[in-house]
């Protein structure tokens, strides 16, 4: 039996409740077991990035509960919500969030500084992981230096060196033309088939959601359906 990752119990999220209440998340149950690879869709406003960042720690539920690994991290201190977010969470944003006076390899080893890695240890891991990504040559270049999906490649090399459970993505490949989007899903998508890392995607991008074996559809904050999907990769290799 697959260890569950994510599992959110009727979770709510409500702006201006005194007066005309808005749900922005509303009463959503979410169960996500080990390796899975999903999609989380719907129209904009639909509460996709809201759900994605109460799951990743950023946010808090208005009502419900959130379990990270059986962790309940609603009830979590703020300074104890930090902690758990640095040893337990991926993050991928759309708009790279990456340091500008720093280089692609200090950007993602920042993590590991932050847990308290030593440097031959820190060395080590990055280096690898640039070598996965297909950036080792550019590791010493500042981001202002890269491409978008070079840079959104780094992003994704830093959310992975503290070798988290889970990969939360908002919207990876929005601003990433279509080759640089079909690279960063095929690492991705490796990591996930190789590594049995999760991945939850908020997404509109149909690249992404052909590749996902699970796709969840939100409207007005609530899950409206939830299917397996064949991604289209194993699609071709069946065929």
């Amino acid at each position: 039996m697959k260890r569950t990752v994510i599992d959110t119990h009727n979770i709510s999220k409500v702006y201006n409740p005194e007066t005309i209440p808005v749900y922005a998340v509303n009463d959503v149950h979410l169960h996500l077991t080990e390796g899975e690879f999903t999609a989380l869709v719907g129209p904009s406003g639909s509460g996709k990035t809201t759900l994605l960042n109460m799951i990743g720690g950023l946010d808090r539920p208005d009502t419900g509960r959130i379990l990270i690994n059986g962790v309940d991290i609603t009830r979590l201190s703020k300074g104890e919500l930090i902690d758990f977010r640095l040893h337990n969470i991926g993050f991928v944003f759309q708009s790279f969030n990456l340091i500008p006076v720093l280089t692609a390899r200090e950007n993602a080893e920042f993590i590991l500084l932050l847990q308290g890695i030593r440097k031959k240890e820190r060395e080590e891991r990055i280096k690898q992981l640039f070598r996965e990504i297909g950036l080792e040559e550019k590791m010493n270049e500042r981001p202002a230096r890269l491409s978008g999906g070079q840079q959104q490649r780094v992003a994704v090399a830093r959310a992975l060196a503290s070798k988290p459970d889970f990969i939360l993505a908002d919207e990876p490949t929005a601003n990433l033309d279509s080759v640089s989007a079909s690279h960063l899903l095929d690492l991705m998508a490796t990591l996930n088939r190789e590594e049995k890392m999760t991945f939850l995607f908020s997404t509109h991008d149909q690249r992404v959601i052909e590749r996902a074996r699970r796709v969840i559809t939100l409207v007005d904050g609530r899950i409206v359906s939830d299917t397996d999907a064949v991604p289209t990769d194993e699609v071709h290799q069946v065929i």
